[in-house]
């Protein structure tokens, strides 16, 4: 592997050796080899997915003086919070892949047609992954609102590679950004990993974000795994208990591969349970097929988790491309 980071120089920390990025000390090793992706390929069930599913995209106010969540499909929500409207995760494009004619499919269409969006502030752009970060989305959102775009240290090159005059604040974990007056964009750990091609894994940063307005608080976990779960109750510690947090509850399985860098449905709660948010939305789910797993199951096993649990059905909601919720 090349030993030079084409994204980011910088001083060595506890999460950044001087090339590449790592999880937070005592938490599981995301790295996997050639031959771990092998045996999975060899071993992988054939489970189908639908190759669409109907959707009735929605058209959002311009603006919610309140706190409002609408999912556009897979990470990608619009967070409408205190006048103000902010992306996660942006992709529009027909396929999570650095090129339009391979690569994971999406079989749900967008929740909100890109034409159809409100005028968008700001960006919570969480890593580079291609289910994540999609230039072409990316272009097309900076032509039309020239958004600001808050991202983990390294992101930046690669968006502005693409778009030379976007606006981008790139920063480290425990980094905060003013997105308007009396709004941060908190960039916070996660347990990932980073790559756009062969070489290059973990030369940039992952994260997700604590997002406050005012007296109201999103958290936004992005990709992450659940480890030993220290990250999640620092983070109430931290910053109190969110009004909402979004959090991953598919891509998991196989576990053995998956469980370092993707939440299942029960560990999505035991992470809104750590926060103590008060409401959660489950994402990440029902639009890529990127693993074993089939399209439904992580929807019903976040019911019957919560079930088990004894916790209502309507705290943690895995909301449908074009649903949309109020946290007030």
């Amino acid at each position: 592997m090349p030993d030079r980071n084409c994204y980011y120089a910088g001083p060595v920390t506890d999460h950044f050796d001087g090339t590449r990025f790592l999880n937070p000390s005592g938490e599981p090793e995301t790295d996997r080899s050639f031959g771990d992706i092998l045996r999975w390929r060899r071993t992988a069930p054939s489970t189908q997915w639908p190759k669409s599913v109907p959707v009735t995209p929605t058209v959002p106010k311009d603006r919610v003086e309140g706190l409002r969540v609408t999912m556009v499909g897979h990470a990608t929500m619009l967070i409408q919070i205190g006048g103000l409207n902010v992306l996660t995760d942006p992709v529009w494009s027909d396929r999570a892949s650095p090129v339009q004619f391979a690569g994971p499919k999406r079989v749900t269409a967008p929740g909100v047609r890109i034409e159809d969006l409100p005028p968008i502030d700001a960006i919570l752009l969480s890593h580079n992954h291609y289910d994540h970060l999609d230039v072409a989305t990316l272009k097309v959102l900076h032509d039309r609102h020239k958004p600001l775009i808050v991202t983990p240290l390294g992101n930046d090159r690669i968006i502005l590679r693409h778009i030379p005059t976007a606006r981008v604040s790139a920063g480290d974990w425990g980094d905060a950004f003013a997105i308007a007056p009396g709004v941060q964009a908190h960039i916070v750990p996660a347990l990932h990993w980073s790559s756009r091609g062969m070489g290059d894994r973990r030369m940039a940063l992952w994260g997700g974000f604590m997002l406050r307005a005012g007296e109201r608080l999103v958290y936004f976990a992005g990709d992450t795994g659940y480890g030993t779960g220290t990250i999640f109750r620092r983070l109430r510690e931290a910053f109190g208990a969110p009004d909402v947090a979004l959090l991953p509850i598919g891509a998991y399985d196989p576990r053995w591969f998956m469980a370092a860098q993707h939440t299942d449905p029960e560990e999505a709660i035991q992470i809104m349970l750590d926060l103590g948010a008060r409401a959660a939305v489950g994402m990440h789910w029902g639009t890529f097929k990127l693993t074993d797993e089939p399209r439904e199951d992580p929807a019903q096993r976040l019911r019957a988790g919560l079930a088990e649990r004894g916790i209502d059905p309507a705290a943690f909601v895995p909301l449908l491309p074009g649903e949309w919720a109020n946290f007030d």
